[in-house]
């Protein structure tokens, strides 16, 4: 879990020098401080070049996918959606014991089966999370007796898996022993004999080999992961020695990296250069064992795709599995999702990282093996005679060199650059924002790419970058798109008036990597309750029109000037006039300047303005209740287009006989399917167009559901769905899908105050609440009858349906570490009195701030009931409870989730069957 040890740069190169640590160091703070400066500073009277080339005729052999794994990611068998789950083609998981105490949800067999079911990923087991706190409590009285008692846990862990189901059994990898030097045999006082096993493995080395029996006894064929360090410490090899020379080698070698990506590569080439040595003479002589960095990353990096892309690209280099770490909350991809079936920034990535197919290309950085710089990774797939590149990690200006071009491509090609921003850590994203795409000619068999040139704008550090090429096809259907114009203001170089307002700062950089990161390094906090304050942002708009504005803030739910409220509010001012003042609300956060954004639109004429965050209305009769920072505000001319575009070449494939595509279109046969990946801002109806041609006809279905024929309207979830386009008969040439608006079908709300109210369920006021009340206090011990009933839900047609539940919950677990420990609350939903279907719903952070969440449910025409409860969910063994077993210690919540309003909508389409 990481939490004892962030190792240091002494201690990730134990044999460099002092001088040579302070040459990197130097190397480092150079490349933060002069990242901008790299394009525009002279050196030697010549400006310097940042150049990154890949090279289009090498292999690296299969796209592996291994950076998409997560750290406690999932949090039960439905949270987050199986959208986020299959949208990043999640790979691995390690998570915790089933039932284990380490923190409420994330139990290994429950998470498996999302896991298994929606990518057909691997969970590996955190063995020692069947303990409480960390390191853990594991101690029974002697070394000896503690082993003993701990082999027993294993085997009783062992025992579950062998009880579940093969397809679920087979994707399970047990991890026996976690971080053992900072734990179970370091040196602390709650360690096996207080003897750190780099000094002497004799304890560590003896409950290794006995544990991997214990397991292999019960299961003969299970995969065992090991040795689980905090970094790959020189000792390793002697585990791995050791492990050889007994019969006890892992079947997939494990340890950490939370340190810099840099050290990815060399780790891996270390440990590579052991297994040639150690397994010469052996029956393992020749192979190399699947490697999975199970905990990567820190708080600087997550969420940031301009930092996530240069790890990402060190660990498919490596063609390695990696989790990404459990600095936060769990059930949210490590830091990729938002709220249950939204992604953010890091999440798009990832899915961009996924579509990339066929063999690994050759990249060359302009700074090979060095941290925070310019990064990436790029494909090559001539089945569908596309490159693919994933770039990012600096400011300003850069060339992008595509060399040795296949003859297929021509003397022209058709590139796209999608930028994949920032959104904060909790921000919701949009698929990526297309920043360019043009008819560029081969020259000598490359394509170079100048951004910050022309119509290629400079590259943000923070953002990570795509690349599409293809062939330029003579007639191919491609539309330009138009670019929109946006702009970034930062908080901390605002005009500040008033009194209380006071940058903060700095927060993360490549120093201080525990710290979050922000735009810039500062903010500005002091948004509070009793202040009289405004921040003044000087904006020039390029003509009059409409414009998003973003505003990227956080308001720390544990603050206590947030208790009352819950997100804070403040008054936004156009040149200071109150005609058109607006009232924003600013995000809560789990933690202090962990962000997310609040967006509203305004109308502005060309030229330059004043826009004022202020906490008080101009006529002083609303004032600001809470506490909140901001970080940035961004302003972007809206899009007007009336749908948005998925092109064919970013589909997901999968087809049984694939022939080579054309520039623009993809080639479906029966049984072929495309996959689309479509952001929904909210829930709610939209019409699907399908762009194709040929003499063939294909089925559409949205997030499992096909469509009829004769309609392409559809319902779509807040956040990402998947669309799936397949072959029926004939071939069809796809090019691409366009989502935009349909005609509404008015949506019933029925207000939960007005339902009927059993138990000790509650109406109690809720300010942010639709009607101002909300009910709570919904469900308690199994068996209870505090439920919320709505006896009279009407539609006019029998059918499915999209129950749409606006709700809260700010059920926290008090933590033992530096993770917050929100807890997942989940509803049975009943409908009509049928068999309760399970909800699961995140951690909204107060109990007054508000989220929607989709449930399909099936009514009958006429007069319906709905009925809402909650209860502890039991373990494994269905019949005790968490509560029983840990008493004081919050697991499992009793509760469903607050619940302001429900609203009905129809859900076109027919459920698909099953194909698991």
């Amino acid at each position: 879990m990481n939490r004892h040890h962030i190792p240091n740069e002494a201690e990730l190169h134990p044999m460099t020098s002092a001088s040579a640590l302070r040459r990197r160091a130097t190397t480092i703070v150079a490349v933060l401080l002069g990242s901008s400066a790299l394009v525009a500073a002279p050196v030697a009277g010549q400006q310097v070049a940042e150049r990154l080339e890949a090279d289009l005729s090498s292999d690296t052999g299969p796209v592996h996918g291994g950076a998409s794994g997560t750290l406690y990611g999932l949090y039960d068998a439905r949270l987050p959606s199986a959208n986020l789950v299959e949208g990043i083609a999640l790979r691995t998981v390690s998570t915790k014991a089933q039932d284990g105490p380490q923190h409420p949800g994330a139990d290994a067999l429950e998470v498996s089966t999302l896991l298994t079911d929606a990518s057909g990923g691997d969970t590996y087991i955190y063995m020692t999370d069947i303990y409480r706190e960390f390191p853990y409590a594991w101690k029974t009285g002697t070394c000896e007796q503690s082993v003993a008692s701990y082999l027993d846990k294993i085997r009783m862990q062992t025992e579950q898996v062998r009880a579940m189901p093969v397809r679920y059994r087979d994707r399970i990898v047990f991890a026996p022993f976690n971080e053992p030097e900072g734990n179970m045999f370091g040196d602390g006082v709650k360690s096996c004999n207080g003897v750190g096993w780099q000094k002497n493995p004799t304890a560590f080395f003896d409950a290794w080999d006995r544990a991997y029996r214990a397991i292999r006894q019960i299961l003969p064929g299970a995969r065992i992961a090991g040795p689980n360090t905090s970094i790959l410490f020189d000792e390793v090899k002697g585990f791995i020695a050791h492990a050889v020379k007994n019969g006890t080698v892992p079947d997939v070698v494990t340890w950490h990296e939370l340190s810099n990506p840099a050290t990815v590569r060399a780790s891996v080439r270390k440990y590579r250069a052991w297994e040639d040595t150690l397994f010469a003479g052996t029956p393992l002589q020749g192979r190399h064992l699947p490697i999975n960095i199970n905990e990567y990353a820190h708080n600087y990096h997550t969420s940031v795709p301009g930092q996530m892309v240069q790890w990402i690209a060190a660990i498919e280099d490596s063609k390695i599995d990696a989790d990404i770490a459990y600095w936060n909350i769990d059930g949210n991809l490590s830091d990729s999702a938002v709220q249950a079936n939204r992604g953010n920034g890091q999440w798009w990535l990832l899915n961009a990282y996924r579509t990339m197919s066929g063999h690994g290309l050759t990249v060359t950085p302009p700074h090979p093996d060095e941290s925070y710089t310019l990064q990436g990774l790029a494909s090559f797939d001539p089945t569908r005679g596309q490159a693919r590149l994933l770039f990012g990690g600096r400011s300003g200006g850069a060339t992008i060199a595509l060399t040795r071009m296949p003859a297929s491509f021509g003397t022209t090609a058709r590139v796209r650059v999608r930028e994949i921003g920032w959104t904060g850590q909790l921000g919701d994203a949009p698929p990526p924002l297309v920043v360019a795409e043009r008819a560029v000619p081969i020259r000598d068999g490359r394509v170079d790419l100048a951004f910050g040139t022309g119509d290629l704008p400079g590259l943000r550090e923070e953002s990570a970058y795509e690349v599409v090429l293809t062939p330029d096809a003579r007639g191919a259907r491609s539309i330009a798109p138009a670019i929109p114009w946006r702009q970034d203001y930062e908080a901390e170089a605002a005009r500040r008036t008033g009194t209380g307002l006071t940058v903060r700062g700095p927060e993360g950089s490549p120093k201080d990597v525990g710290r979050f990161h922000t735009s810039g390094g500062y903010s500005v906090e002091g948004f509070t309750t009793g202040a009289n304050a405004g921040l003044d942002f000087a904006v020039d708009v390029p003509r009059d029109g409409r414009y998003d504005l973003r505003v990227l803030a956080s308001t720390f739910n544990q603050d206590p000037k947030a208790v009352a409220q819950g997100p804070t509010n403040i008054f936004l001012r156009i040149d200071g006039k109150a005609i058109g003042e607006t009232e924003l609300f600013l995000p809560l956060g789990y933690k202090p300047s962990v962000l997310d954004h609040a967006d509203t639109a305004v109308t502005l004429t060309e030229g330059r303005h004043v826009l004022t965050l202020a906490t008080r209305s101009l006529d002083g009769k609303r004032r600001t209740q809470g506490n909140a920072l901001v970080d940035r505000i961004t302003l972007s001319l809206a899009d007007t287009a009336p749908d948005t575009r998925y092109e064919a070449r970013d589909a997901w494939l999968t087809r049984t006989n694939a022939g080579a595509d054309a520039a623009d279109a993809v080639r479906l046969d029966k049984g072929d399917a495309a996959t689309f990946w479509v952001y929904a801002a909210q829930d709610g109806p939209a019409r699907l167009t399908v762009e194709s041609d040929g003499d063939g006809m294909a089925g559409l279905a949205v997030n499992g559901r096909i469509l009829a024929r004769a309609t392409r309207d559809a319902f779509l979830f807040g956040g990402v769905n998947k669309v799936t386009l397949t072959g029926l008969t004939g071939t069809t040439r796809l090019h691409r899908l366009r989502v935009g608006s349909a005609p509404a079908s008015p949506a019933r709300i029925y207000e939960a105050e007005a339902a009927t109210i059993a138990g000790v369920a509650r109406i109690m006021p809720a300010t942010l609440a639709s009607g101002g009340r909300a009910v709570f206090d919904i469900g308690g011990a199994p068996g209870n009858g505090n439920t919320l009933t709505f006896p009279a839900v009407t539609v006019d047609r029998a059918g499915d349906y999209a129950l749409t539940i606006r709700y809260s919950n700010d059920e926290q677990s008090k933590a033992t570490h530096y993770n917050p420990d929100p807890l997942a609350r989940i509803a049975r939903i009943s409908v009509n009195g049928a068999t309760p279907v399970l909800a699961t719903f995140p951690n909204s952070f107060h109990r007054n701030n508000w989220w929607e969440m989709t449930v399909p449910v099936t009514l009958r025409a006429g007069t319906n009931t709905i009925r809402i409860a909650g209860e502890e969910q039991p373990n494994r063994d269905g019949r005790t409870l968490a509560s029983q077993q840990w008493p004081g210690v919050l697991l499992r919540s009793r509760f469903a989730p607050n619940i302001d309003h429900i609203a009905v909508a129809p859900m076109p389409g027919s459920k698909a069957p099953a194909t698991h």
